[in-house]
C-alpha cells in the first residue's frame, strides 16, 4: 500500500482493517481513541474513511425499510407455505 503511514499509534492498513468495525461501533473506547486519532492526522485515511462513511451510511438508510410487495405477492406468497 502506497499510503502506510504510522499515525497516532496505528498505521494506515491497520485503520482500515477496523474501517467497518468502526463504523459499526463495535470497537472498544480505546480502539476508537486511536483510529479517531489516526483520522485526524492522516489525511488519506480520513478521506477514505469518509467516503466509505458516507457509502454505509446511504446503504442503511436505503436498507433500512424493505419495500412493499404488495398484497397480491404477500397472498401468493402465504399461499405457496401453507402447507396443510
Amino acid at each position: 500500500m502506497a499510503h502506510d503511514r504510522e499515525v497516532a499509534g496505528l498505521r494506515c492498513t491497520e485503520v482500515l482493517a477496523r474501517l467497518s468495525d468502526y463504523l459499526d461501533g463495535d470497537l472498544s473506547p480505546e480502539e476508537v481513541a486511536q483510529v479517531q486519532g489516526h483520522l485526524r492526522g492522516c489525511d488519506w485515511c480520513e478521506r477514505f474513511g469518509s467516503q466509505m462513511g458516507e457509502v454505509v451510511g446511504k446503504l442503511r438508510r436505503e436498507l433500512a425499510t424493505p419495500p412493499d410487495a404488495g398484497p397480491d405477492v404477500a397472498r401468493r406468497l402465504m399461499e405457496r407455505l401453507d402447507l396443510d
